[in-house]
């Protein structure tokens, strides 16, 4: 008992320490718009605002399905937490996310050992809690990048509406920050808070891209700035974006309803031999207990979980079908 708590004591602390450390290394760069109050309070030349803003590269210059990899998306993860709080539109800091991680640890690692688990199994359940903050926060992103996406063809269909009734962009954009919920209402009325600190109109629309990964987003930031560079009929290229975002969605739903049956069945290949694995020690725990402390059986576990993961790649990169 006193090693466990030594041991959970432990981890807390390398848990704060590290949190800590990353805490203070963590570049605090000022904003945008800190940067345009600078520049007009004098504190900043107007030469470097210049040199700064040509070194970002230009939302012209990027290809609409540039893509993070795996790799990227992971450091980028660890090092940019206040993007992924500012993606899922939360006002959780970095210290009070590792702070609540910390908590579930410990409260995961000490119910362990009331329900009396395994020692060898008090890790994994200590993560298990730990990692639930996480799990929430990409949950809660993903289901803003879905709602923005649903209301991206109405957004589009008024911005073209008020073009067409003689508005500016920016009047556009008002209204849809006023007449639509979140996440599109607060977005949109994001880039229009900016329009009038200053800000030109390519970087609020990139940063919005930034915000918001999405495609048919890139597309409609992306003919705004060329619209804006070259001429041409806005509102009819917003309806044909509209449209096209549209006749995907009804794509998508038909892809989702054929491929329901092969999710489905990769959710229970997956789960089911973890459910068995959970309710077979509760009954048996000599018969499972081999497989957590004979070599062989450390082995065999191992190799399981290994292709369990494989297995769960193969079967998202069957169903997962692009549109």
């Amino acid at each position: 008992m006193s090693t466990l708590l030594i041991a959970a004591a432990t981890f807390v602390a390398v848990s704060t320490l590290v949190g800590g450390i990353a805490l203070l290394m963590r570049d605090k760069p000022a904003t945008k718009i800190e940067d345009r109050l600078n520049i007009m309070t004098g504190l900043s030349s107007a030469a470097l605002a210049k040199e700064k803003l040509a070194s970002q590269a230009s939302i012209l210059s990027q290809p609409l399905e540039n893509r993070p990899s795996v790799l990227e998306r992971i450091l980028g993860s660890v090092r940019g937490f206040d993007r992924l709080f500012e993606q899922a539109d939360t006002s959780m800091t970095v210290a009070q996310f590792m702070t609540i991680s910390g908590v579930l640890a410990v409260v995961g690692g000490g119910a362990g050992v009331i329900i009396g688990v395994n020692l060898t199994l008090i890790p994994v359940t200590a993560l298990v809690m730990a990692f639930l903050p996480l799990l929430w926060l990409i949950l809660r992103r993903r289901r803003r990048f879905k709602a923005f996406a649903v209301q991206l063809p109405d957004a589009l269909e008024m911005l073209a509406r008020s073009l067409r009734a003689g508005q500016s962009l920016a009047s556009g954009l008002n209204a849809v920050s006023e007449e639509m919920g979140p996440p599109i209402g607060i977005e949109f009325g994001r880039v229009f808070e900016e329009q009038n600190l200053g800000i030109p109109l390519d970087e609020s629309l990139n940063s919005m891209c930034q915000r918001i990964p999405n495609l048919d987003l890139k597309f409609f930031c992306t003919a705004v700035v060329l619209q804006r560079q070259t001429g041409g009929d806005l509102a009819e290229i917003l309806d044909k974006i509209g449209s096209l975002v549209r006749q995907r969605f009804a794509i998508w739903g038909q892809v989702q309803a054929l491929t329901g049956e092969g999710r489905l069945s990769g959710i229970v290949l997956l789960a089911l031999p973890v459910l068995l694995f959970v309710v077979v020690y509760q009954m048996n725990p000599d018969y499972i207990s081999l497989l957590l402390t004979d070599p062989l059986g450390k082995k065999m576990l191992a190799g399981a979980i290994v292709l369990q993961i494989l297995g769960a790649l193969v079967i998202r990169k069957i169903v997962n079908i692009k549109v």
